[in-house]
């Protein structure tokens, strides 16, 4: 069979079309209503519905015009800009950085007896933030002009900056993946359960065997009438209602100590359920287990009388310690494959990264320009070298451990608890760390704050898609680059433009004030403050580390093990909250197949689960749609 090449213009000005039109659309359904679905799932909503409509769209030009239609690596391309629109655009980017960035004026507007320009104003970059008052009661109170210059103006430095700094920042996560590409993707061979349904959709240009798969629209028939009923029931409340969702159906415990662990959820996600099929049953099973373990610990605890101590069994210090563990475990075992690039780069053996998506040594001196303009970037703001080596080495350290996750495991990654600044504060002290150095890391804040649309995993699963489809890598690079570019700029003026429109606060559910104020609130908690540094909490951190180095340990030793540190990791994080019923559910129907019907049966049924994905994420996008057409808010699939 003949191959379309992947990268080619009109692929590229599709693409550039779905950039903005996503970024619109997430930004409006996600800051005006609210609506949360798009962008903080693994598998984002939004791009896999715009594949779908325009994979039907080119079944019809297929049928029309044969050799005008695209192939499976033009749609590739097109989908891929779309998903970095979405770790652009999406819930914990930049969204986030408008509600920090606008937050201190503003607020000290509205509450002038907190008396925030002489606690920390003077330790604030002036250049990162938003001071106009007349602008920015404009944004916030709404109905005015998005063009108007005098609206504009304060932007534009702040947003330039921002700008500047985000695009360094996934230039240096893309020379990342092109130093771990190789050894996770060709040597390791991991199982990359989010690119599935995408590859699935696109074989052929049109839809291949998976649109043609009865099975495949049981799925999609079960997923999408689920959505339908409670959609409807959302406008037409004597419907019935099938709960799904986080916390429709849950356990409460009523009786101590069986309170210490809290409720226990429920939650029946269909594309939960068909992403779970894609993920090997040990890791399945750890993700589930963990989670539970995490609750009986909490009833352990106040069993022995230990919850009298705040926070214990001081989950979020489990957890971080966890990610940071994954993070050097995963370092570890590519010390060979780092070696050998750098060996490559400085040409002390023959090269072998032709076909890589950029030079060894481009992207060892990618990183190295990048880290010095993060020195110049952040000393520049206020703060000290150290700290910001410090900060920035555990965002690439967690950056490296959830895109390992989710090449191997593609669950959701959503770690509110575990980032810089809390490793940091709950470590080293706020004495120790000093107040400016403090107000840099409270500025950083809108970015560390979740990482469910982090842009380095999406990247890497660029990557294998392109090798799967024998696409370009280099051009998916540049791509991937043109995207976030093209990204940031749509983002800007779509987020100004529904700001000035709506107002920030007067109709937007969802905007991110709550980002500037978890900023700034916490800073000032932290400079007023007597500095407790507890070593229970350290001794957390050691324990949910050391416990990874065991797990993978015993992992390496014992064949059979059937505990993986990555579900301990995830377990003990926010991540599983929603989804533990979801990949038990698929942990335990993987499992009866495989057990009674083989790997044959387990691969006749992969239809059936890709279906089950696609047929929430079409149904909710259209109720997506239906909301900001209609004015009205509608069913939300996820929360």
């Amino acid at each position: 069979m003949n191959r379309k090449p992947g990268v080619t213009w009109r692929a590229v000005l599709l693409g550039l079309v779905l950039v903005p039109l996503n970024c619109l659309w997430i930004t409006v359904i996600e800051v005006r209503w609210y609506n949360l679905d798009g962008s903080c799932l693994p598998l984002f909503v939004t791009p896999v519905f715009l594949l779908f409509v325009a994979t039907v769209g080119n079944i019809a030009l297929h049928r029309l015009r044969a050799r005008w239609a695209l192939g499976q690596g033009e749609l590739l391309t097109a989908y891929i800009m779309a998903v970095v629109s979405s770790t652009v655009a999406g819930h914990d980017t930049l969204q986030n950085m408008f509600g920090a960035i606008t937050h201190p004026a503003w607020y000290n507007y509205l509450r002038p007896e907190r008396h925030w320009p002489a606690v920390f104003f003077s330790l604030l970059p002036k250049w990162l933030f938003v001071w106009d008052m007349p602008a920015l009661k404009e944004f916030y109170q709404g109905n005015a002009d998005p063009y108007l210059w005098r609206n504009l103006a304060p932007w534009v430095v702040p947003l330039a900056w921002w700008a500047l700094f985000f695009t360094v920042m996934v230039g240096m996560m893309l020379c990342l993946n092109v130093l771990l590409r190789r050894a996770w993707t060709e040597q390791e061979k991991l199982a990359y359960p989010i690119i599935q349904l995408p590859l699935a959709m696109t074989e052929g240009g049109t839809g291949g065997p998976l649109f043609g798969s009865r099975l495949m629209w049981l799925g999609f028939a079960v997923a999408a009438g689920l959505v339908i009923l409670n959609g409807l029931w959302f406008y037409y409340p004597n419907l019935p209602y099938l709960k799904i969702k986080h916390n429709e159906v849950r356990y409460e415990f009523r009786t101590y100590p069986w309170t210490a662990g809290g409720n226990l959820p429920f939650d029946f996600y269909p594309f939960a359920v068909g992403l779970a099929y894609f993920v090997p049953l040990d890791l399945l099973f750890s993700c589930w287990f963990f989670f539970l373990f995490r609750k009986v610990e909490a009833v352990g605890g106040a069993m022995a009388g230990w919850d009298r101590m705040q926070d214990f069994p001081y989950i979020n210090e489990q957890a971080s310690g966890a990610w940071i563990g994954l993070a050097l475990v995963a370092l570890y075992a590519l010390r060979q494959p780092l070696r050998h690039a750098l060996r490559v780069a400085l040409g002390r053996v023959p090269a072998d990264d032709e076909r890589e998506p950029m030079r060894y040594r481009w992207a060892l001196a990618g990183l190295a320009a990048g880290a010095l303009f993060l020195l110049v970037f952040w000393g520049a703001a206020g703060m000290s070298a150290w700290a910001v080596v410090v900060i920035f080495a555990i965002y690439f350290l967690l950056a490296i451990a959830i895109t390992r996750v989710r090449a191997e495991l593609g669950s959701p990654h959503e770690i509110y608890f575990v980032n810089p600044a809390n490793i940091m504060v709950r470590a080293l002290g706020t004495d120790f760390i000093g107040p400016r150095n403090l107000a840099g890391i409270s500025v950083t804040h809108w970015m560390n704050r979740c990482y469910r649309n982090h842009p380095m995993p999406n990247q890497l699963e660029a990557f294998k898609m392109a090798e799967v489809t024998g696409m370009n890598a280099r051009r998916v690079a540049l791509v991937l680059m043109l995207a976030t570019v093209v990204a940031i700029g749509a983002t800007y003026w779509v987020s100004l433009w529904q700001g000035y429109r709506d107002g920030a606060l007067a109709k937007s559910e969802g905007f991110k004030w709550w980002a500037g104020s978890e900023s700034f609130d916490r800073l000032q908690t932290w400079l007023e403050t007597e500095d407790v540094v507890e070593g229970n909490r350290r001794l957390a951190m050691l324990a949910g580390m050391g416990f990874v180095f065991l797990l993978r340990s015993l992992r390496s030793t014992y064949v059979a093990w059937p505990f993986h540190p990555a579900g301990y990791a995830l377990g003990v994080s926010f991540a599983m909250d929603y989804f533990w019923f979801a990949f038990f559910l698929g942990w335990l129907i993987k499992g009866v197949l495989i057990r009674y019907g083989g790997m044959h049966m387990h691969r006749r049924a992969i239809p059936f689960f890709l279906g089950l994905i696609l047929g929430h994420y079409v149904t909710g996008s259209i109720w997506a749609l239906i909301c900001p057409l209609s004015g009205h808010d509608a069913y939300r699939i996820f929360i």
